[in-house]
């Protein structure tokens, strides 16, 4: 297992690209320089000791010297130890909303972008809890199982888009019913799942079977809305840029709204409780209040300790390029080049 201690280090990567494109720059404006003064016959006969291989060979060694600086600034850690640890907690599924209906932008910068943030905002507050992800629109899709690793299930979370599954309109009734099969502890007490919504629901008769299902397996079943209930239409995006609004069989503007009534009822049936997503920083404050007022079981998890640091071995793989970038010369080594692997010899 690795992790990375300073990961905003990784941005100084951005420099590689950017000195790639400035060396091609810099030929392309030599050799127009050069044929302005002298064909290429002549310039060999005036400098038959340069090689025109060397220069991109010196910038192959300081790219791969400051890449592997930068790795050591990261500081990556090896965990060289898998262990077993008590650890007391709930277990959390969080069923995540990707139909199209949440690309509305009636809040911002969009509702599923406004649930991923919500999500990731729990997760952040969450110390020893097992947690998993489920994807639903249509049908519902197994993101992530039960796990304790938060950095996992926050990259699981980031992947999630309205494109992930191909079968649209929005199924609750799946999601809940999903779920249910995620809590494979007998032990456990505490079984939580939070419903991320606009409320549209195109399984209503079935929810409320399954929903009545899940209490019976001890689950409790919150929801959290977002969006307005004034609704918006759903932009049709390529590239970023919105090129149409999302219409019905006759042509008109689909406008989503949402759907409070339904997240509150189904909350209710799970003996759990609604919750307005309008604001993250109060819809996380008061599931964080929710949670720690709640019995934490005890459960056994696998996880790597004795983390070791690795800098030292980047920075000296670094250091080593940037030694070799600084000793090689721009001219030809004489024994390459009485060998001619670059066919640099003059033409006869």
């Amino acid at each position: 297992m690795i992790q990375f201690d300073e990961k905003i280090y990784f941005y100084l990567l951005a420099i590689v690209p950017v000195m790639v494109l400035a060396f091609l720059m810099l030929q392309i404006w030599k050799k127009k320089t050069q044929r302005r003064f002298a064909d290429s016959k002549l310039l060999k006969r005036l400098a038959p000791d340069r090689s025109s291989f060397k220069s991109t060979l010196k910038l192959i060694f300081l790219l791969l010297g400051l890449s592997f600086l930068v790795l050591g600034l990261v500081n990556p850690k090896i965990g060289t130890k898998l262990e077993t640890v008590k650890r007391e907690g709930v277990d959390i599924v969080f069923a995540l909303d990707v139909s199209k209906s949440m690309l509305a932008e009636d809040i911002a910068p969009n509702r599923l972008e406004k649930g991923k943030r919500i999500v990731s905002e729990i997760i952040n507050q969450l110390a020893s809890d097992r947690i998993g992800i489920i994807a639903y629109a249509g049908q519902a899709y197994p993101q992530l199982p039960i796990t304790t690793d938060y950095g996992a299930a926050k990259m699981f979370l980031q992947s999630m888009n309205t494109d992930m599954l191909s079968s649209q309109g929005t199924a609750i009734d799946a999601a809940i019913d999903l779920a249910s099969t995620y809590y494979d502890d007998t032990q456990q007490t505490n079984r939580i799942l939070f419903i991320v919504s606009d409320g549209e629901d195109h399984s209503e008769s079935s929810t409320a079977a399954a929903v009545e299902k899940a209490t019976q397996n001890g689950i409790r079943i919150f929801t959290i809305g977002v969006g307005k209930e004034k609704g918006a239409p759903i932009p049709i995006k390529r590239n970023g840029i919105v090129e149409s609004l999302k219409k019905d069989n006759e042509g008109e503007v689909v406008i989503t709204k949402l759907n409070e009534p339904i997240l509150i009822e189904i909350a209710e049936r799970g003996n759990g409780e609604y919750i307005d997503g309008s604001s993250t920083e109060k819809a996380v404050e008061y599931i964080k209040e929710q949670l720690d007022r709640m019995d934490k079981t005890e459960f056994e998890a696998k996880q790597f300790a004795e983390y070791k640091d690795q800098f030292q071995w980047f920075l000296a793989a670094g250091f080593l390029f940037l030694f070799l970038d600084i000793f090689v010369l721009d001219r030809k080594t004489q024994w390459l080049k009485k060998l001619n692997l670059f066919n640099e010899h003059d033409d006869e």
